[in-house]
């Protein structure tokens, strides 16, 4: 038995390598056929949305810096100076996001798209020859287009959004700086600089070998035991690639290593202006290398904490804090991961949530809902018309934050110790994707979802809170739709209702910020104007608001 699987180890190692040669030369024509498009378009797309951007940024940020009551006099002065290097760095961080995306979308999507097609299951084998041909080539053109589109949104919709957040802060006590505190602040900046720079560098230096060392040995296991980055078929050609180019990732890891030096450096001023001390902020300077050094300690899989000291530097935040709020991330309770099962699919199967899971159900549940809303006459054509003109926030934020109510409520309802999604997925602290963005999404809505189970809402309230949700308070449109919803007799229940609406409004708001967010609700409007079409039976938008 030993030795029949040992031939046919050896009979597939055999032709496993001139496929996977014709394979690898198919994609490389591809990227010689089509990489000049790509490039093309996102070169110069990019350029253009930058050079585009760089007055729109300057003048409107100065202007809403002037107008703004949510920063005194000397912050504003100092705002407006900073202004040219913020557009700079972002100009900086544009042309490097733009080559990254060229390199994916000429070179490695390509190829990546050739070997997919030939490992799809269920799939007659003509045609994954065919698709062998045509995946990867017109598709990463479209990507490109697609990449500079929402570049573009991210660089106007995303910005006017804050911008607008901004002129619109009113009733705040506005925050100002002594000169004396600021000056303190940019020598506690220094200081930082001047302490963190030499001893990351050092830190990093010391860890690169560890680093490229266990990072091979780690790979070779995973290839001789096909996990990992070799589970998938399709990625083993690049698993073996990622071997040879890992010393070329531990290099890059090494200057973000060393470039992140500044980062903390700087914040030493953040601190001395929270603490008004530049004592706390040099101690906090010296703080952040025991943290760093913790960190890749952790990442290197080496002996838990650090050699370093790590002083208090705030009476708020103990000696063992990180700087970042990661809390989601280092103290979820045990008891929660041992008394939370692992959720199923309807099939009984045991899943594992990902996260382009997530943002596909959570965009079709803003689709489903903005077309039910629209057959119920809560929503019309015109509000999605406003919307595309920036005049109400309807479809970004109403839609979004009616799917959230929905999804917390239906959760509540079954006790569940997550959130049930619309397809009856649940996702808790056991089966939900990794990662800090995670972190700062889940627990937020976490403290959302207890809140609103200890209002004990009716079935009126209810409708009240979704009504509340969708036309974010809106007195004129909430009148105009009847949905059977009253509002709490009880002041203060009322009050909390409106409050919990009011932060979930606002973290739809930063969602509807992130990249490829505007693009998303474009498809959602789209589809909703063609659920009124087929309801309707008009082909004009306008002929079917007129019908509405």
């Amino acid at each position: 038995m030993g030795v029949s699987r040992a031939c046919l180890y050896l009979f597939y190692f055999i032709f496993f390598l001139p496929i996977c040669f014709i394979l690898l030369l198919l994609g490389i024509i591809k990227v010689c056929i089509f990489s000049p498009f790509v490039y093309l378009i996102i070169t110069f797309g990019a350029m253009g949305v930058i050079v585009a951007s760089w007055p729109v940024h300057l003048f409107w940020s100065i202007y809403c810096l002037i107008r703004t009551k949510k920063f005194g006099l000397l912050s504003k002065i100092i705002l407006i100076l900073l202004v040219p290097i913020a557009i700079a760095v972002w100009t900086v961080v544009g042309v490097y996001g733009s080559l990254i995306m060229c390199i994916w979308y000429a070179v490695i999507w390509p190829i990546l798209e050739t070997f997919r097609a030939i490992s799809r299951e269920g799939v007659p084998i003509y045609m994954r020859l065919i698709r062998c041909f045509t995946d990867g080539t017109w598709t990463n053109v479209w990507g490109a287009c697609t990449v500079v589109r929402d570049y573009g949104d991210f660089s106007f919709h995303s910005y006017f959004s804050v911008m607008d957040e901004l002129l619109e802060s009113d009733g705040e006590e506005p925050i100002d700086a002594e000169l004396m505190q600021i000056l303190g602040c940019i020598v506690a900046a220094i200081l930082g600089i001047l302490v963190d720079v030499p001893v990351f560098t050092l830190i990093v230096l010391c860890k690169v070998p560890i680093m490229l060392f266990k990072g091979w040995m780690r790979l070779i296991d995973d290839l001789i035991g096909r996990e990992g980055p070799f589970l998938e078929k399709v990625c083993v050609p690049f698993a073996g690639l990622w071997i040879l180019l890992w010393p070329a990732v531990v290099i890059v890891s090494a200057v973000a290593g060393v470039l992140s030096s500044f980062g903390f450096g700087c914040y030493s001023a953040v601190i001395a202006y929270q603490e008004n001390s530049i004592k706390k902020g040099l101690l906090y300077a010296i703080a952040s290398i025991s943290i760093f050094d913790e960190y890749t300690n952790d990442v290197l899989y080496l002996r838990e904490g650090s050699c370093f000291p790590r002083p208090r530097y705030s009476d708020r935040v103990g000696s063992s804090s990180y700087p970042l709020p990661v809390q989601g991330l280092l103290e979820q309770p045990e008891a929660i991961r041992v008394n939370e099962p692992l959720p199923r699919t309807p099939s009984g199967n045991a899943i594992t949530v990902k996260a382009v899971m997530i943002r596909d159900t959570f965009i079709k549940a803003c689709e489903e809902i903005g077309k039910e809303l629209l057959r119920e006459g809560a929503i019309g054509l015109s509000d999605l018309e406003a919307w595309r003109q920036s005049k109400n926030k309807i479809v970004n934020i109403g839609i979004p934050a009616y799917a959230f109510l929905e999804c917390f409520l239906c959760s509540i309802k079954n006790n569940s110790p997550g959130f049930i999604l619309r397809d009856n997925l649940e996702i808790t602290r056991v089966n939900r994707p990794e990662g800090r963005v995670f972190d700062w999404l889940y627990d937020p809505m976490c403290t959302m979802k207890e809140q609103i189970r200890s209002l004990n809402l009716g079935e009126t309230e209810e409708l009240y809170f979704y009504k509340y949700c969708l036309f974010s308070g809106d007195a004129q449109k909430m009148e105009s739709w009847q949905n059977g919803g009253i509002p709490p007799e009880d002041g203060i229940k009322r009050a909390q209702l409106e409050g919990i609406s009011r932060r979930l409004q606002g973290f739809c708001l930063t969602l509807s910020r992130l990249p490829t967010s505007r693009r998303r609700f474009f498809e959602i409007v789209k589809a909703i104007e063609q659920e009124a079409k087929n309801s309707v039976g008009i082909g004009s938008r306008y002929d079917i608001e007129a019908a509405v």
